[in-house]
């Protein structure tokens, strides 16, 4: 039986915290910037949490390098 990759590309976008759960950066933070309004970036700042069947997966994906 083959050994289970970890998914790279999850691996740069997301990360497992201590408790268990998949952390992700915000999207809309990349570019054109100057468009968004200081309240919109500030509220981009912060990551948030994936949840549902949705986070199942990330961190299936991840696992081997857990």
């Amino acid at each position: 039986m083959p050994k289970q990759k970890t998914h790279k590309g999850m691996k740069r976008r997301f990360k497992i915290t201590a408790s268990g759960k998949a952390k992700h950066r915000s999207a809309f933070r990349g570019h054109l910037l100057s468009g968004k309004s200081a309240k919109q970036k500030r509220r981009l700042r912060n990551s948030g949490i994936v949840d549902g069947k949705d986070a199942k997966n990330i961190i299936e994906a991840l696992r081997p390098s857990l």
